[in-house]
């Protein structure tokens, strides 16, 4: 809460006059980074309204601060990343003195205004920066028990749970921007019988999970941990995460080590990276833990995390079928979750990852694993979606219940064709609403 500053002030408003839409994702106050092609070369854009801001122009006609204007030109978002998070504030205060209304700095030069301030329907999104290493956690403690229930009847936890935030390390290289297709993975398929062989095929199981990133800025050292009260200042931003997955192939082949194939082929991203600074208003307490469940070692405990360490985030996941579109039928938004119920907060991760010395460079994606809930309709994935168990209730087994879509047509998992799309918004009363944008993906058929 220390952070909130007059970049927040809700009463702000931009001379964009998109950015004052009550429903836009980008008002002034938010002032996201993304990466971009407009004309040939790689920029480092900051969405206002419905349009973003080529801030390399900024920095060209000399109106940004001279000691950070170097790292806007270089069109490399990660440049900007690693920067001291005081000249990351820095910048973010004249971005807002800029866009908004009464500043004359930009407001008078029209011919700069022209050649910096570009449709967003225009660009080409790029990844934000280069995914060096991508680790997803395991972080929701309803997605776990779901998920165990499934298999686990009588244990759905395993002992470790509540101890440590489970995760594992991911595929960097598979890694895509929204919007990008996302082909069908082919891959062992288990057996039909219980003495069968295995087959070789397109996936038939084919999932979303819904999911938060958090990139990272400053590194550390080979060999050094981090501190918990240190974390958030090795964090840059959030972004919206799909970790696509292949059901089918994962049930086979992830004993005994764990997520492979069935996981590599894709991992959609957002393009917008939401700063911790636009979220300073939207902190939440840390997962309250029911009585009996065992504290965190000391290590992953601090009263700073426990009393803001959570972002206060609403998920929303839409599906699209190719023949709902065809149609003219709108998405179906299929569930809502909200982002601070993790059992594990970012900074937890962070310091964890960390613990052992695994030093974390800037651009590194930790994503939170699946979001959910409680509630069947915050499932953040159709494996518990379709699910016909409910959270803390006797378990029926694998029993699956399909998904009804607007067009008659039914999903236990994904078709081809099939278009997912994530969101998120952060609301507070006495603060302008920001949002996340979008984070899409269309099922492609296989390719064997």
């Amino acid at each position: 809460m220390e952070m909130i500053d007059e970049t927040h002030d809700p009463n702000l408003r931009s001379w964009v006059e998109s950015a004052n839409h009550p429903e836009t994702d980008f008002p002034i106050q938010n002032l996201p980074y993304a990466r971009f092609v407009d004309r040939a070369l790689p920029r480092i854009g900051v969405a206002i309204g419905d349009y973003l801001v080529d801030i390399g122009l900024l920095a060209e006609a000399d109106l940004l601060p001279r000691h950070l204007a170097a790292a806007c030109r270089t069109g490399r978002l990660a440049v900007l990343m690693a920067l001291p998070a005081a000249d990351r504030r820095e910048l973010r205060r004249c971005l807002s003195r800029l866009l908004s209304d009464g500043e004359g700095a930009l407001a008078s030069q029209s011919a700069l205004r022209a050649a910096a301030l570009i449709p967003q329907s225009r660009v080409r999104f790029l990844l934000p920066c280069r995914i060096g290493n991508y680790t997803d956690f395991y972080a929701s403690v309803f997605h776990a028990t779901n998920v165990g229930s499934m298999f686990r009847p009588d244990n759905p936890l395993l002992p470790n749970y509540k101890h440590i935030p489970i995760g594992y390390h991911g595929r960097a290289s598979s890694v895509v921007p929204s919007g990008q297709g996302v082909v069908r993975p082919c891959g062992q398929l288990p057996p039909r019988e219980p003495d069968g062989a295995p087959t070789f095929g397109p996936c038939q199981n084919l999932d979303y999970e819904l999911e938060v990133g958090a990139l990272i800025g400053r590194g550390n050292e080979l060999g050094r941990s981090i501190p918990l009260c240190d974390a958030e200042a090795h964090l840059f931003g959030l972004v919206l995460v799909n970790d696509w997955s292949a059901r089918d192939m994962q049930r086979w082949e992830y004993q005994p080590l764990g997520p492979f194939l069935a996981k590599s082929f894709a991992t959609t991203i957002s393009p917008w990276v939401v700063t911790l600074d636009a979220l300073a208003p939207f902190r939440a307490p840390a997962y309250v833990r029911p009585a009996g469940d065992p504290d965190p070692l000391p290590y992953l405990r601090h009263p700073q995390n426990e009393a803001s360490g959570a972002f206060d985030i609403e998920l929303t996941v839409e599906l699209s079928s190719a023949e709902m579109r065809r149609s003219g039928i709108a998405p179906r938004v299929v569930s809502r979750s909200a982002f601070r119920d993790m059992y594990w907060t970012m900074a937890q991760m962070v310091t964890h990852h960390a613990s052992n010395g695994c030093n974390l460079r800037t651009g590194d994606l930790l994503a939170s694993g699946t979001v959910s809930g409680s509630a069947r309709q915050s499932r953040g994935c159709l494996l518990e979606l379709t699910w016909a168990g409910e959270y803390g209730a006797p378990c029926p087994g694998t029993q699956r219940t399909p998904l009804e879509l607007p067009t008659q047509e039914t999903r236990l998992y994904l078709a081809d064709g099939d278009q997912v799309t994530l969101r998120g918004q952060c609301h507070r009363e006495g603060f302008r609403a920001i949002g996340f944008g979008t984070c899409t993906g269309e099922i492609l058929p296989a390719v064997c």
